[in-house]
Protein backbone atom coordinates (compact mmCIF):
# COMPACT_ATOMS: atom_id res chain seq x y z
CA UNK A 1 0.00 0.00 0.00
CA UNK A 2 1.48 3.26 -0.58
CA UNK A 3 1.76 5.97 2.04
CA UNK A 4 -1.85 7.45 1.71
CA UNK A 5 -3.61 3.95 1.72
CA UNK A 6 -1.32 3.14 5.08
CA UNK A 7 -2.64 6.44 6.88
CA UNK A 8 -6.38 5.86 6.22
CA UNK A 9 -5.10 2.52 7.53
CA UNK A 10 -3.84 3.68 10.59
CA UNK A 11 -7.07 6.24 10.99
CA UNK A 12 -9.23 3.06 11.10
CA UNK A 13 -7.61 1.56 13.82
CA UNK A 14 -7.73 4.63 15.70
CA UNK A 15 -10.82 5.25 15.31
CA UNK A 16 -11.84 1.66 16.46
CA UNK A 17 -9.52 1.76 19.36
CA UNK A 18 -10.73 4.49 20.84
CA UNK A 19 -14.57 4.20 20.34
CA UNK A 20 -14.01 1.34 22.71
CA UNK A 21 -11.35 3.07 25.12
CA UNK A 22 -13.57 5.90 25.35
CA UNK A 23 -16.85 4.14 25.41
CA UNK A 24 -15.88 1.79 28.05
CA UNK A 25 -12.79 3.79 29.85
CA UNK A 26 -10.27 0.49 28.44
CA UNK A 27 -8.32 -1.25 26.01
CA UNK A 28 -7.46 1.30 23.71
CA UNK A 29 -3.66 0.67 23.91
CA UNK A 30 -4.77 -3.44 23.83
CA UNK A 31 -6.95 -2.85 20.77
CA UNK A 32 -4.83 -0.68 18.64
CA UNK A 33 -1.50 -2.62 19.35
CA UNK A 34 -3.15 -5.61 18.36
CA UNK A 35 -4.50 -4.41 15.42
CA UNK A 36 -0.89 -3.01 14.81
CA UNK A 37 0.54 -5.99 14.93
CA UNK A 38 -2.09 -8.04 12.94
CA UNK A 39 -1.12 -5.60 9.96
CA UNK A 40 2.73 -6.12 10.29
CA UNK A 41 4.09 -3.57 12.46
CA UNK A 42 7.10 -4.64 14.87
CA UNK A 43 5.78 -4.99 18.94
CA UNK A 44 8.12 -2.63 19.98
CA UNK A 45 7.29 0.02 16.77
CA UNK A 46 3.32 -0.62 18.11
CA UNK A 47 4.22 -0.13 21.50
CA UNK A 48 6.09 3.18 21.20
CA UNK A 49 3.42 4.90 18.78
CA UNK A 50 0.61 3.76 20.03
CA UNK A 51 1.80 5.57 24.02
CA UNK A 52 2.54 8.51 21.81
CA UNK A 53 -0.65 8.34 19.80
CA UNK A 54 -2.56 8.27 23.24
CA UNK A 55 -1.46 11.64 24.73
CA UNK A 56 -3.12 13.05 22.02
CA UNK A 57 -6.66 10.51 22.40
CA UNK A 58 -6.61 10.51 26.09
CA UNK A 59 -6.81 14.04 25.90
CA UNK A 60 -9.88 14.18 23.48
CA UNK A 61 -11.27 11.88 25.22
CA UNK A 62 -11.53 13.45 28.76
CA UNK A 63 -12.49 16.62 27.24
CA UNK A 64 -15.09 15.06 25.39
CA UNK A 65 -16.25 13.55 29.02
CA UNK A 66 -15.91 16.70 31.06
CA UNK A 67 -17.91 18.88 28.54
CA UNK A 68 -20.71 15.88 28.90
CA UNK A 69 -20.66 15.57 32.56
CA UNK A 70 -18.91 12.48 33.06
CA UNK A 71 -16.57 13.58 35.67
CA UNK A 72 -16.03 13.15 38.92
CA UNK A 73 -13.56 15.91 39.76
CA UNK A 74 -12.75 14.72 43.36
CA UNK A 75 -11.18 11.15 41.56
CA UNK A 76 -9.13 12.82 38.62
CA UNK A 77 -6.38 14.33 40.58
CA UNK A 78 -6.62 11.84 43.13
CA UNK A 79 -5.57 9.32 40.21
CA UNK A 80 -3.50 11.41 37.75
CA UNK A 81 -0.82 12.01 40.34
CA UNK A 82 -0.16 8.42 41.64
CA UNK A 83 -0.71 7.35 37.91
CA UNK A 84 2.05 9.71 36.75
CA UNK A 85 4.18 8.80 39.73
CA UNK A 86 3.62 4.88 38.49
CA UNK A 87 3.77 5.72 34.99
CA UNK A 88 7.03 6.67 35.14
CA UNK A 89 8.50 4.39 37.44
CA UNK A 90 7.27 1.67 34.87
CA UNK A 91 8.59 3.44 32.09
CA UNK A 92 12.24 4.07 33.38
CA UNK A 93 12.95 0.10 34.71
CA UNK A 94 10.86 -1.37 31.90
CA UNK A 95 14.26 -2.17 30.23
CA UNK A 96 15.39 -3.92 32.91
CA UNK A 97 12.11 -5.26 33.91
CA UNK A 98 10.21 -8.55 32.18
CA UNK A 99 7.02 -7.07 32.11
CA UNK A 100 5.70 -9.99 29.50
CA UNK A 101 6.26 -12.04 32.68
CA UNK A 102 3.88 -10.41 34.96
CA UNK A 103 0.71 -10.01 32.05
CA UNK A 104 -0.52 -13.20 32.96
CA UNK A 105 -0.71 -12.68 36.74
CA UNK A 106 -2.15 -9.25 36.44
CA UNK A 107 -4.46 -10.82 33.73
CA UNK A 108 -5.70 -13.46 36.41
CA UNK A 109 -6.13 -10.60 38.73
CA UNK A 110 -8.66 -8.92 36.18
CA UNK A 111 -9.96 -11.93 35.06
CA UNK A 112 -11.70 -12.00 38.77
CA UNK A 113 -12.42 -8.75 39.14
CA UNK A 114 -14.64 -8.97 35.22
CA UNK A 115 -16.45 -11.77 36.81
CA UNK A 116 -17.11 -9.92 40.07
CA UNK A 117 -18.27 -7.08 37.84
CA UNK A 118 -20.80 -9.10 35.41
CA UNK A 119 -21.77 -10.33 38.76
CA UNK A 120 -22.49 -7.05 40.12
CA UNK A 121 -24.05 -5.72 36.75
CA UNK A 122 -26.53 -8.53 37.05
CA UNK A 123 -27.65 -7.65 40.66
CA UNK A 124 -27.52 -4.44 40.22
CA UNK A 125 -30.48 -1.60 40.75
CA UNK A 126 -30.18 1.37 38.75
CA UNK A 127 -32.09 3.39 41.49
CA UNK A 128 -29.42 2.34 44.02
CA UNK A 129 -26.83 5.21 44.96
CA UNK A 130 -23.22 4.70 43.80
CA UNK A 131 -20.32 4.09 46.80
CA UNK A 132 -17.66 6.06 46.64
CA UNK A 133 -14.38 4.51 46.43
CA UNK A 134 -11.94 4.15 49.29
CA UNK A 135 -8.67 2.75 47.40
CA UNK A 136 -7.88 5.19 44.81
CA UNK A 137 -4.17 6.47 45.24
CA UNK A 138 -2.56 2.85 45.70
CA UNK A 139 -4.73 2.28 42.56
CA UNK A 140 -3.68 5.04 40.37
CA UNK A 141 0.31 4.22 41.43
CA UNK A 142 -0.36 0.03 40.21
CA UNK A 143 -2.05 0.74 37.05
CA UNK A 144 0.50 3.98 35.95
CA UNK A 145 3.13 1.37 36.64
CA UNK A 146 1.40 -1.77 34.99
CA UNK A 147 -0.03 0.59 32.06
CA UNK A 148 4.23 1.41 31.04
CA UNK A 149 5.57 -2.13 31.67
CA UNK A 150 2.58 -3.97 29.92
CA UNK A 151 2.21 -1.72 27.50
CA UNK A 152 -1.56 -0.98 28.16
CA UNK A 153 -3.46 -1.90 31.30
CA UNK A 154 -4.65 1.56 33.08
CA UNK A 155 -7.89 1.32 32.13
CA UNK A 156 -9.13 -2.46 32.84
CA UNK A 157 -7.09 -2.22 36.04
CA UNK A 158 -8.33 1.40 37.33
CA UNK A 159 -12.08 1.53 35.62
CA UNK A 160 -12.44 -2.04 36.67
CA UNK A 161 -11.12 -1.55 40.42
CA UNK A 162 -13.06 1.48 40.65
CA UNK A 163 -16.36 0.06 39.57
CA UNK A 164 -15.61 -2.99 41.51
CA UNK A 165 -15.83 -0.79 44.76
CA UNK A 166 -19.11 0.64 43.99
CA UNK A 167 -18.42 3.50 41.95
CA UNK A 168 -20.99 4.78 39.40
CA UNK A 169 -19.55 3.46 35.62
CA UNK A 170 -20.74 6.71 34.20
CA UNK A 171 -18.25 8.85 36.40
CA UNK A 172 -15.57 5.84 36.85
CA UNK A 173 -15.40 5.95 33.08
CA UNK A 174 -14.82 9.47 32.77
CA UNK A 175 -12.80 9.75 35.23
CA UNK A 176 -10.45 7.54 34.65
CA UNK A 177 -10.49 8.50 30.55
CA UNK A 178 -9.64 12.06 31.60
CA UNK A 179 -6.58 11.09 34.57
CA UNK A 180 -5.24 8.88 31.38
CA UNK A 181 -4.59 11.67 29.64
CA UNK A 182 -1.76 13.03 32.38
CA UNK A 183 -0.01 9.53 33.20
CA UNK A 184 0.25 9.13 28.99
CA UNK A 185 1.79 12.35 28.70
CA UNK A 186 4.16 11.09 31.69
CA UNK A 187 4.65 7.65 30.34
CA UNK A 188 5.13 9.29 26.57
CA UNK A 189 7.44 11.51 27.96
CA UNK A 190 9.94 9.34 29.89
CA UNK A 191 10.06 6.61 26.93
CA UNK A 192 11.13 9.49 24.94
CA UNK A 193 13.95 10.70 26.29
CA UNK A 194 15.38 6.86 27.15
CA UNK A 195 14.30 5.79 23.55
CA UNK A 196 13.36 7.81 21.78
CA UNK A 197 10.10 7.87 19.21
CA UNK A 198 9.60 7.78 15.11
CA UNK A 199 7.56 6.65 12.38
CA UNK A 200 4.81 9.57 13.11
CA UNK A 201 2.63 8.30 10.27
CA UNK A 202 1.67 5.37 11.92
CA UNK A 203 1.36 8.36 14.92
CA UNK A 204 -0.27 10.49 13.21
CA UNK A 205 -3.03 8.13 11.81
CA UNK A 206 -3.76 6.45 15.13
CA UNK A 207 -3.92 10.27 16.23
CA UNK A 208 -6.32 11.62 13.88
CA UNK A 209 -8.82 8.27 14.10
CA UNK A 210 -9.16 8.55 18.07
CA UNK A 211 -9.34 12.40 18.40
CA UNK A 212 -12.64 11.65 15.76
CA UNK A 213 -13.81 9.14 17.87
CA UNK A 214 -13.45 10.68 21.17
CA UNK A 215 -17.00 12.75 21.28
CA UNK A 216 -19.00 9.52 19.65
CA UNK A 217 -17.10 7.29 22.47
CA UNK A 218 -18.20 9.70 25.79
CA UNK A 219 -21.85 10.37 24.19
CA UNK A 220 -22.04 6.29 24.17
CA UNK A 221 -21.15 6.66 27.75
CA UNK A 222 -23.22 9.59 28.96
CA UNK A 223 -26.42 7.64 27.60
CA UNK A 224 -25.98 3.96 27.87
CA UNK A 225 -27.88 2.50 31.57
CA UNK A 226 -25.44 1.93 34.65
CA UNK A 227 -25.90 -2.12 34.24
CA UNK A 228 -25.06 -2.31 30.54
CA UNK A 229 -21.77 -0.24 30.95
CA UNK A 230 -20.82 -2.71 33.81
CA UNK A 231 -21.55 -6.19 31.90
CA UNK A 232 -19.95 -4.31 28.95
CA UNK A 233 -16.62 -3.84 31.07
CA UNK A 234 -17.07 -6.56 32.53
CA UNK A 235 -17.12 -8.77 29.74
CA UNK A 236 -13.79 -7.11 27.87
CA UNK A 237 -12.32 -7.57 31.22
CA UNK A 238 -12.50 -10.95 30.48
CA UNK A 239 -11.68 -11.29 27.37
CA UNK A 240 -8.55 -9.51 27.55
CA UNK A 241 -7.27 -11.57 30.36
CA UNK A 242 -8.33 -15.04 28.73
CA UNK A 243 -6.37 -13.43 26.07
CA UNK A 244 -3.29 -12.34 27.76
CA UNK A 245 -3.31 -15.68 30.00
CA UNK A 246 -3.53 -17.69 26.07
CA UNK A 247 -0.61 -16.08 24.79
CA UNK A 248 1.36 -16.65 27.96
CA UNK A 249 0.88 -20.30 28.08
Amino acid sequence: MGPWEDLILYIIVGFAAQMVDGAIGMAYGIASTSLLLGFGVPPATASACVHAAETFTTGASGLAHWKLGNIDRRLIWRLAVPGMIGGAAGAYVLSNLPGDKLKPFIAAYLLLLGIYIVWRAWHHDEQREAVEPRVIAPLGVVGGFFDAVGGGGWGPIVTSALVGQGAAPRYAIGSVCLAEFFVTLTISTTFFLTVGLALWPIITGLVIGGVIAAPFAALATKHLPDRALMAIVGVVVMLLSVRTIMMAI
